[in-house]
């Protein structure tokens, strides 16, 4: 069990199966809100659904649609249980608040693997 500590995006507890990418993420175009697969041709995780994970990823890119593609998701229940960056930026910062998806950043995500259990609480993530 390793813990990590990070700084608080929007706070919460959340446990699930890490799904983790060293690529950015647009939500704008890259994910389906309806579904939660990642749409975006060549994406590492193209074809694999944030849907439930703790998503793992170095920090968001593209629009600021992208805020409101994470509450569509949110909304269609497609949403991730909590997100993990190195670096969060302010379209996905707003788009978790505004979802109330658990969030944290300032993290070393290379020490997160895709499959580990992974729980989020405020600003510790532990992988069990």
């Amino acid at each position: 069990m390793e813990q990590l500590k990070g700084r608080i995006i929007y706070k919460g507890k959340t446990q699930a199966e890490a799904l983790v990418t060293t690529q950015p993420i647009s939500f704008y175009g890259g994910v389906d809100p309806n579904t939660g697969e990642v749409l975006e041709k060549g994406h590492e995780l193209q074809g694999q659904s944030v849907k439930g994970k703790i998503l793992v990823f170095p920090q968001g890119k593209g629009s600021t649609v992208g805020s409101y593609t994470l509450y569509r998701l949110k909304k269609n229940e497609a949403a991730p249980a909590g997100m993990v960056n190195r670096e969060c930026e302010t379209i996905v910062a707003v788009g978790a608040i505004i979802s109330e998806i658990p969030f944290v950043d300032k993290v070393d995500i290379g020490k997160i693997k895709t499959g580990d259990k992974v729980k989020i609480e405020n600003e510790t993530i532990t992988i069990l």
